[in-house]
């Protein structure tokens, strides 16, 4: 039967795509129906978290395809699901949450399945199981190098103290060679005030949160500085705008993550966060890999990526995670998308 012949019987207003009348369509290639493993911690204390994840990841997988298995958390946890799921031999496992479950899941799958980790920490990264949650590295290279772009030359980077911050200074310092950035950074605890840093520099780069970077924002107005920050620093209470008015961040595109909580909040009701977000993109990816056929190691290190809520993502073969960032106006009307900057 030619083309033409199957059109004329197909029922009225039922058309068929460039996709479905292909030669895989032809051949009958069947969906891959194995199931993706979600290793989240549905008891205790960031109960509420897995459940949440748990259920973001439904919007984006169909329902029938996806399993979910406590880790508690722990690391021991964690290991004992990873055994579980792998019983079910799924096509690929989405989870663990934390940093010190991820080496448990780690050994225990052994390199035998795909694992997307929602940790954040990239010591963790190695060939097969990709470190999927947003780091400081991938945020602090993504508004420097679009300040390079605008004429930023040099910066001074407040550090907190806070993890986040060391890793971001990490990362900066990194910058300064591959853009050719001028960087200095400053030792400052919560409530003390801005030291004096010599010359004025182009921009200042606050990567923390909280009152100590409102207060930092609110030193520099009028300077004529720069002010520079991450999606750390998101808050969108007015008094926060005001102070962070005319900063550049770098973070996901506040329209597609909209569109994702009025999603979320329809189904399940509550308001998610980005880490309930990752969930959902991880899932997205095993959905797109599955429509096309091609849920495997191969697929997933495609490199075109894939893009979801929390920006492009394009995954490496040594289990690290290059990300796109959206980088945002803040004024006292909230967040206005302006760019798209590449992240480590």
């Amino acid at each position: 039967m030619d083309r033409r012949s199957l059109l004329r019987l197909l029922p009225s207003g039922l058309v068929l795509s460039a996709a479905s009348l292909s030669s895989n369509a032809w051949a009958g290639e069947k969906k891959d129906k194995r199931p993706i493993a979600l290793l989240l911690p549905l008891n205790g204390p960031r109960a509420d978290l897995g459940r949440s994840m748990q259920q973001a990841a439904l919007l984006a997988e169909n329902a029938e395809y996806v399993l979910a298995f406590d880790t508690g958390g722990t690391a021991e946890g964690a290991a004992r699901a990873a055994g579980e799921a792998l019983r079910r031999h799924p096509a690929l496992i989405l989870g663990p949450l934390t940093a010190t479950e991820v080496p448990a899941v780690g050994s225990t799958v052994a390199n035998r399945v795909p694992v997307i980790s929602f940790s954040n920490d990239t010591v963790l990264r190695q060939p097969g199981v990709w470190i999927f949650g947003i780091t400081a590295a991938q945020v602090t290279s993504a508004v420097l190098r679009y300040a390079r772009t605008r004429g930023v030359r040099s910066v001074v980077m407040i550090d907190d103290g806070s993890p986040w911050c060391a890793a971001s200074s990490l990362a900066a310092g990194r910058m300064e060679s591959e853009i050719g950035l001028s960087l200095r950074v400053l030792q400052v605890k919560p409530g003390q005030p801005l030291p004096q840093a010599g010359d004025a520099p182009d921009a200042v780069l606050l990567p923390g949160s909280g009152e100590g970077v409102l207060a930092a924002a609110r030193a520099l107005k009028g300077s004529g500085v720069q002010l520079l920050g991450t999606l750390q620093g998101l808050d969108n209470r007015p008094e926060s705008l005001e102070a962070l008015d005319g900063a550049w961040l770098a973070c996901p595109d506040p329209a597609a993550f909209a569109s994702f909580a009025q999603a979320f909040a329809a189904k399940n009701g509550g308001d998610p966060g980005t880490i309930t977000a990752l969930a959902y993109d991880a899932a997205g990816v095993a959905n797109k890999l599955r429509e096309a056929n091609a849920l495997n190691m191969n697929g997933l290190v495609d490199a075109k990526g894939f893009h979801g809520v929390t920006g492009p993502v394009r995954f490496r073969t040594d289990g690290s995670v290059a990300r796109d960032f959206a980088i945002v106006v803040a004024s006292r009307d909230g967040y206005a998308s302006v760019a798209v900057s590449s992240g480590s």
